[in-house]
């Protein structure tokens, strides 16, 4: 049992959040969609729904993502949580249909929603909620991604960063954004149809929602399809490793460098090449003392180095790489 709850612990905190906050508001929505006969009340509850069963697939995801590389798994975990943003993915879609297509019925058929007050209320509390768990994923992404920003400036430095960021929590970003814009559509629909004769925008307004919901689909669909296929690290994250192994007195170039993103970490692979005249053990203390220093670093879950003596070429950063498999001392 104490094991199972430190995992738990492990598991990304966005999507937690996320997966309580999208389940109350989904029960209070569903109920005011019922009483009040509100089509873009009922988008919202759907959009509220699918949200819900996601991000609790994905914190279980991420949960599973967090094991330790095993002897049959030697890579590790880390595009597990790839696999459970792609099924969620599915859902969106399924949700993102069912929406549309009531969207376009009520567009042909009007239905004049009662209990305004309920659904105002609903409404405004779904705004605040969702608008708390995006503010808490941008947090997470500022916190992933090691980036400064304090106040406002969350906001922007968020935006700029959520492509480094880890699977479930892009997810949880890019859904709560369609979140709280479908529940401020769903707002606006709902006051234009109590207060005037337009009673088609309860139509627009759910069709919009369901496209957002499309959106979604596309953009994490496709992030987490070039995760899976194994997708080179970030030029930032590149950079810091470089950093890293070149802050070595020992070490005098990289030779090579391969950095794929595995989930939320990285696996890194190249040559490094030392100053001339070590021997083999020294150069192999080297080699495990850099290694020992990149595996320190929380982003990073393996690390495969080989080492070559200094071959007088400046080849990291460099417009000429060399082609040829360098010849390993190990």
């Amino acid at each position: 049992m104490g094991s199972f709850l430190e995992a738990l612990k492990k598991g990304n905190t966005s999507s937690a959040a996320a997966a309580v906050g999208n389940t109350g508001i989904a029960i209070l929505k569903g109920v005011a969609a019922v009483l009040s006969g509100s089509g873009a009340m009922f988008a919202s509850a759907m959009h509220s729904i699918a949200d819900a069963i996601n991000q609790a697939f994905v914190f279980f995801g991420s949960v599973l993502a967090e094991r330790k590389p095993s002897k049959r798994f030697p890579a590790g975990f880390g595009r597990v949580i790839n696999i459970f943003c792609m099924v969620a993915v599915i859902v969106v879609s399924i949700m993102a249909y069912e929406t549309i297509k009531e969207g376009f019925h009520l567009l042909t058929h009007p239905a004049h929603a009662t209990n305004f007050w309920l659904n105002f209320i609903v409404l405004a509390i779904a705004i605040g909620v969702d608008g708390f768990v995006l503010i808490k994923a941008m947090k997470e992404i500022v916190h992933e991604t090691r980036a400064e920003a304090k106040g406002l400036n969350i906001v922007a430095t968020a935006f700029r960063n959520v492509g480094r960021a880890a699977p479930p929590t892009r997810l949880v970003f890019y859904e709560d954004i369609v979140a709280t814009l479908g529940s401020l559509l769903a707002l606006i629909a709902i006051v234009v149809s109590a207060f005037t004769s337009f009673q088609a925008l309860d139509g627009v307004a759910t069709i919009l929602i369901g496209f957002l919901m499309i959106g979604v689909v596309f953009k994490v669909g496709y992030d987490n399809m070039v995760g899976l296929i194994g997708v080179a690290a970030p030029k930032m994250v590149e950079d810091r490793v470089a950093a890293m192994i070149l802050s070595d007195a020992q070490v005098t170039d990289i030779n090579k460098l391969r950095i794929i993103q595995e989930g939320r970490f990285y696996h890194v692979e190249g040559y490094i090449e030392l100053v001339k005249g070590l021997t083999l053990a020294d150069a192999d203390d080297i080699k495990f003392r850099v290694r020992d220093k990149l595996l320190a670093d929380p982003d990073i879950s393996d690390v495969i180095l080989g080492i070559i003596e200094d071959n007088g070429i400046r080849d990291w950063n460099s417009p000429t790489k060399v082609s040829d498999e360098p010849s390993v001392i190990t």
